[in-house]
């Protein structure tokens, strides 16, 4: 039986990049992907910080930068920002996972693709023995001292450790077009319960001219590409044009809530399997990767100790908590906030945002990596944002108070 120090079940961001820094250390490092190529299929739209591209080292994934964005409302109504300098970065997702998944395997990591994590058996001298299948249906057994799943929001790992329970999975459905109308330094959001109730519909220029279309939604029994066919008509309504035949379909999950434990005996969870998404935008490859660094750093000292005990990786859990936490627990909170708009609401709080001072403080304050920070100032600045919420926001905006309050009310 083969023997690691760390099977990682993933190689998207946060997989590759815990399996860098722990194969720089000097651990024995297996990744497996049950995917035949790493970086495909696509799983994102592929919308990134500053802050993202630091933490990858890869600036050629870049394929164009933007400035601004557009907020639509359900009766079109808009509110739109321009800033200066870049606030975001479209990239090649496929070419920024092969690109990390490299430097993992050159600091050591070895890579196996069209392999499938099927489960746990038991263990043995202190490792995990999990269960693999390859692209040849063999099952092969392998032991590891610690199993980090980074296998996404179905988590096969989370359930074979049985550290996972239900989050809010909302189904998404994204296309690319080869040509496609539009400035090409902006981003359009598109608001409103006809196109896509619970989170928002997206167009997102690639640099090349043409676009990424999507939508993420509740999942209310509808399915996503509905809503992507009513985004699809609205865009040809707006842009006056018919858009162009898709190049590719991407149909994704994105994971919203909390997971109460992201650590166990032996075993971790990161990125989407840890439900390290932001929950207002359903973004989570900064996030992810940031939290794989954290993850490696606990993995390191404790497999140098020789401590995988839960009580020993719990050290993970409070830093990217003490990271992110608070962060996600507003961002949760006024999604459902936001949850409870209904189209007038919404149109409502588009108009109330058409200020230039509020605009201003937008192109100012505006981060995509925590977008609470000026929700928390637009909300202080504009009495009428506050109006339309409930008064609980209110206790949240005034000085002095930091944490959001409880998630006590039921939706609407």
């Amino acid at each position: 039986m083969e023997a690691w120090d760390v099977l990682v079940v993933g190689a998207g961001p946060a997989g590759s990049t815990v399996a860098h820094r722990l194969a720089s250390a000097g651990h024995r490092v297996l990744v497996v992907e049950e995917h035949p190529k790493v970086g495909y299929p696509v799983q994102c739209a592929g919308l990134v910080s500053q802050r993202a591209l630091d933490l990858a080292g890869a600036p050629g994934v870049v394929r164009t930068p933007v400035r601004g964005a557009t907020v639509f409302g359900p009766s079109q109504g808009s509110v739109h920002f321009k800033a200066p300098d870049p606030r975001a970065f479209v990239i090649d997702r496929g070419a920024l996972d092969v690109a990390l998944a490299d430097r993992a395997a050159r600091a050591g990591a070895e890579f196996r693709t069209a392999t499938q994590f099927q489960g746990r058996g038991a263990s043995a001298d202190g490792r995990s023995v999990v269960r693999l299948r390859g692209a040849d249906r063999t099952e092969v057994e392998v032991a590891a001292r610690l199993v980090v799943g980074a296998d996404g929001v179905t988590s096969a790992v989370a359930r074979a450790f049985r550290l996972r329970r239900p989050v809010e999975i909302l189904p998404a459905f994204e296309s690319e077009i080869p040509r496609s109308p539009g400035d090409p330094e902006t981003v359009e959001v598109y608001l409103g319960r006809s196109i896509a109730p619970g989170l928002f519909g997206w167009w997102i220029p690639d640099g090349s001219g043409g676009a990424r279309v999507g939508v993420a939604v509740d999942a209310d029994g509808t399915p996503a590409r509905i809503y992507y066919d009513r985004l699809v008509r609205y865009l040809e309504r707006r842009f006056r044009t018919p858009l162009a035949r898709p190049t590719a379909l991407l149909v994704s999950g994105i994971p919203i809530g909390s997971v109460p434990r992201t650590h166990g005996p032996g075993v971790l969870l990161v990125g989407d399997a840890a439900a390290q998404v932001k929950p207002l935008s359903g973004g989570g490859i900064f996030t992810g990767m940031r939290c794989g660094e954290i993850a490696a750093d606990v993995a390191d000292a404790a497999l140098r100790a020789g401590d995988l005990s839960a009580a020993r990786l719990a050290e993970y859990d409070r830093r990217w908590r003490s990271e992110f936490g608070e962060e996600f627990r507003r961002a949760l909170y006024l999604r459902r906030l936001f949850q409870r708009l209904d189209d007038p609401d919404l149109d409502r709080l588009i108009d109330a945002l058409q200020g230039s001072e509020l605009t201003a403080t937008i192109v100012a304050f505006g981060d995509i990596d925590f977008p609470t920070h000026v929700a928390r100032r637009l909300l202080r600045e504009s009495p009428s944002l506050v109006r339309l919420l409930p008064k609980a926001l209110g206790a949240w905006v005034v000085p002095g108070a930091y944490r959001a309050p409880e998630l006590d009310f039921g939706r609407k």
